[in-house]
């Protein structure tokens, strides 16, 4: 009994088409998969010592869109929006589905603001939260209620760790 060779049913010139669109979509794939990357985590330590990891917010997309339409965080976990400069950045929660507490930090990891319970907001007009006192060059939103379970206030000093 001979083997099944399919290949060898088609002409030449399919045959032909046939390897040129899988290698395409192999080379395709390869990129694709190789080009993405998880989302860096900054540990976050808090001067009781608490840590929570934050997944980084430094693209476009992210600083746009940050947490909005999930349903939830992980324990011990935020975001941290980093933005180029600092300055006196505001933030909403349009599309959020939880509501969070965001805290602004300058350049030298103090704190200058926080907001407790910002509210999802579905759709526009959502309200939008800041400006701090002070410039800021980062952002971390925390589940509500951590700003008060950690008694943060404004002048305390983070500490931002990469976790690699």
């Amino acid at each position: 009994m001979g083997r099944f060779e399919p290949w060898k049913s088609l002409p030449r010139q399919s045959r032909v088409f046939v390897l040129i669109v899988l290698s395409l979509v192999l080379v395709a794939g390869s990129l694709f998969l190789t080009n993405q990357k998880d989302s860096d985590i900054i540990v976050v330590t808090f001067p009781n010592g608490r840590e929570i990891e934050a997944e980084v917010a430094d693209t476009p997309e992210k600083l746009l869109f940050g947490l909005a339409f999930r349903e939830g965080l992980p324990p011990n976990s935020g975001m941290l929006y980093i933005f180029e400069t600092s300055d006196r950045h505001r933030r909403h929660t349009k599309g959020f589905k939880i509501p969070v507490d965001m805290i602004w930090v300058d350049e030298s990891r103090h704190v200058v603001y926080l907001v407790e319970g910002a509210d999802p907001c579905p759709q526009d007009p959502c309200p939008l939260y800041g400006p701090p006192p002070e410039n800021a060059r980062y952002v971390i939103q925390t589940p509500a209620g951590f700003i008060r379970q950690e008694g943060l206030v404004p002048g305390m000093e983070l500490r931002f760790t990469l976790r690699l």
